[in-house]
C-alpha cells in the first residue's frame, strides 16, 4: 500500500467521524477480501496454511487456535485474540474498530460482532459517514451460536451468552446472559 495506514486507522479506532467509502478503505477492504477467500477455500486439512493466513491478518492472536471455515472480518488488523481460541463456522468482525478478545475463549456459530457505528439520520447516512466504536471479551468467555454483539459492547471475565443473544449493552464478569436485548440470567 502506498498510504500511511497507521496514522489512518490511528483516527478510525479513536472513535472519529471518517468516510466509509474513502478509497483507502475501500483498497485495503479488497486486500483483506482477497485473503479470506483464499484462506476460506483451503482444504480443512491445510490447518498449517490457515493457522499462518490468520497470524498474518490479525493484529495479534495467541497460541492454540482454530477458527472454523468460513470466516469474515472487514480488515483483520484491528482483531486482537488471545490464547486457546476457538471459532465455529461464520463468525463475522467488522473490526473498523479494536475487536480484542481475551484467553480462553470460545464462539459458537454464526456469531456476528460489529464495530461500525451509522448516523440515524438518512442525509448523514448517504454520505457515507461512519464511526466505530470497541469490542472487548474477557478470559473464559463461551459466546452462544447466533449471537449478536454491537458496538461498544465488552463482555466480562467467565461470561456465558447464551445462543441467539443480542448484545447491546456491557455485560459483567462471572454471568449467563441472553435475550433481546440480552439480560442477566443467572450469576456464576
Amino acid at each position: 500500500m502506498n498510504w500511511d495506514l497507521k496514522a489512518f486507522w490511528k483516527d478510525i479506532i479513536s472513535g472519529k467521524k471518517y468516510q466509509a467509502n474513502d478509497p483507502r478503505l475501500i483498497e485495503k477492504l479488497e486486500h483483506t477480501r482477497v485473503r479470506l477467500w483464499e484462506f476460506n477455500n483451503l482444504r480443512p486439512d491445510r490447518t498449517d496454511e490457515m493457522k499462518n493466513m490468520i497470524q498474518q491478518l490479525f493484529g495479534h492472536i495467541g497460541n492454540n487456535f482454530h477458527i472454523n471455515q468460513p470466516f469474515r472480518c472487514d480488515y483483520g488488523c484491528n482483531i486482537f485474540v488471545g490464547d486457546n481460541f476457538f471459532a465455529n463456522f461464520n463468525l463475522t468482525i467488522l473490526d473498523e474498530a479494536c475487536v480484542t478478545i481475551g484467553d480462553h475463549c470460545f464462539i459458537g456459530p454464526n456469531v456476528s460482532m460489529y464495530t461500525a457505528c451509522h448516523p440515524l439520520e438518512a442525509d448523514e447516512r448517504n454520505k457515507f459517514i461512519e464511526w466505530a466504536e470497541p469490542i472487548t471479551i474477557g478470559n473464559n468467555v463461551w459466546i452462544g451460536g447466533s449471537v449478536t454483539i454491537l458496538p461498544g459492547v465488552t463482555i466480562g471475565n467467565n461470561s456465558v451468552i447464551g445462543a441467539g443473544a443480542v448484545v447491546t449493552k456491557n455485560i459483567p464478569d462471572n454471568v449467563v446472559a441472553g435475550g433481546n436485548p440480552a439480560k442477566i440470567i443467572k450469576y456464576l
